[in-house]
């Protein structure tokens, strides 16, 4: 399947699910306390439904809740409340409305941990499981946190790109929403390794931020790079402008790339040589894994083994590329 057709199923499967969520809305409740037709219902509040990142994490989180129907005897509910664009607000009202609905659990990528901590807090204290995911809200009285040490990626898209570059030219880091925690995180890890390397620098502007979405991601770096001719490397801390095709205005190697995630429509850039390497964070986990950890919590009262579960990253490159690219045939919709 091409980069667009599979980018237009992944989106295709996102709004599906989100109608089945909201068609399968269980009533009222004061939260925690389950739905009156016995259902566990568990709400997923990711950053945006635009991006493929997260349609990979509701499709986790659906055939989670399908596996675990079966093996529990309960009937799992997912109801996915993530906001079409970001929107921290948005987050914060999908939060109440899941207590309100009866959800027993929640799982959650913050946009901005503040604006979702009073939120995660007040569910907590009705009886409600609620996990992050992806992006943290670590001062809240969430039951834990599942996905990227932001620390150890940031400085290992650093080292990577580093290596690639030989030690020496100019590079500039694409940085998604400066508000978001675990980029921020990403990015200072980055800087700190950055040091390290005496013969590379960053461009004076600093890092460059944006909605994170494939367009406005491939614009900014676009007008970055025509702005700074003379960047030899960049360093995507997440991959959004490469879930979009020609999105690199250079040719292959002339420009040297390592970016987080490696989706299928992401992969066309290793085997075209525009990038060198790609870091594949669990996408499809973040849904699988949180709903397994809720439902442990919720039917079987049982603690998850760590309040931090980090999930390694996964080098992708020219030589498992296509290993990679049958793995995502099972975890997206036929």
């Amino acid at each position: 399947m091409g980069r667009l057709k599979m980018l237009a199923a992944m989106a295709a499967c996102a709004g599906a699910l989100s109608l089945l969520a909201c068609g399968k809305d269980s009533g009222g409740g004061s939260g925690g306390g389950g739905s009156a037709s016995g259902d566990v219902v568990i709400g997923i509040v990711a950053k945006s439904q635009d991006n493929p990142v997260f349609q990979a994490a509701h499709k986790g989180a659906q055939d989670a809740a399908d596996e675990l129907s079966k093996s529990t005897g309960k009937h799992i509910v997912i109801k996915i409340l993530t906001p079409p664009k970001e929107s921290p607000t948005e987050q914060a009202d999908a939060i109440d409305s899941l207590v309100r609905s009866g959800a027993q659990g929640i799982a959650v990528s913050c946009t901005e941990a503040g604006a979702v901590l009073e939120p995660i807090n007040k569910a907590v204290d009705k009886g409600v499981a609620v996990m992050c995911f992806d992006s943290d809200c670590p001062q809240s009285k969430r039951l834990c946190y599942y996905g990227t040490d932001d620390e150890k990626c940031g400085t290992l898209v650093m080292q990577k790109l580093a290596a690639e570059m030989g030690d020496k030219g100019v590079i500039a880091i694409l940085a998604g929403t400066e508000s978001a925690p675990n980029l921020r995180r990403r990015v200072d890890a980055a800087r700190a390794e950055l040091k390290k390397h005496p013969g590379i620098t960053e461009i004076a502007s600093g890092a460059v931020y944006h909605k994170e979405n494939a367009a406005e991601a491939a614009q900014a770096l676009q007008d970055t790079q025509r702005a700074h001719k003379e960047i030899t490397g960049w360093a995507l801390v997440g991959g959004w402008p490469l879930f979009t095709k020609d999105a690199l205005p250079w040719k292959p190697g002339e420009v040297k790339v390592v970016s987080v995630d490696a989706l299928p429509a992401q992969l066309g850039y290793i085997s075209s040589g525009h990038v060198n390497l790609l870091l594949a964070q669990d996408c499809y986990g973040w849904g699988h894994k949180s709903v397994e950890i809720l439902v442990a919590k919720i039917v079987n009262k049982k603690d998850p083994s760590d309040k931090i579960i980090i999930d390694p990253l996964k080098e992708i490159t020219k030589t498992n590329v296509d290993t990679w690219a049958e793995s995502w045939k099972n975890w997206l919709p036929k």
